[in-house]
């Protein structure tokens, strides 16, 4: 069974900075792809990004050139780098990977940039 958890979410104005970590327990985390997605409220979960061992790292449109994923095998932790936060970057934020045959999330970190 694997543990994932978020933190370092957080309240920032329009154009600062934040940098989430997401810690496995029970599994490494140089799985084939480590994903970010995002869920604000009354909205549908959407995709943020990817660490893959076969490509390296992916990003949705919204958030290409701001945000940076990468992990350190040593901490087994993902992080998620996010500068220049809009309004529009307002979600919990969730960590996701397969590790065998499940799927299994973080239970999320509240990110809030105001307006």
């Amino acid at each position: 069974q694997v543990q994932l958890l978020e933190s370092g979410g957080g309240l920032v104005q329009p154009g600062e900075s934040l940098t989430l970590s997401c810690a496995a327990v029970g599994g490494g985390v140089n799985v084939l792809e480590m994903n970010w997605y995002r869920q604000a409220p009354g909205k549908q979960r959407e995709y943020v990004a990817s660490i893959t061992r076969a490509y390296g790292s992916r990003y949705a449109d919204s958030v290409k050139g701001r945000f940076t994923v990468s992990k350190v095998i040593s901490e087994n932790t993902v992080y998620l780098q996010m500068l220049n936060l809009k309004p529009d970057d307002t979600a919990v934020y969730y960590c996701n990977g397969v590790f065998g045959d499940y799927n299994f999330w973080g239970p999320g970190t509240q990110v809030t940039v105001s307006s």
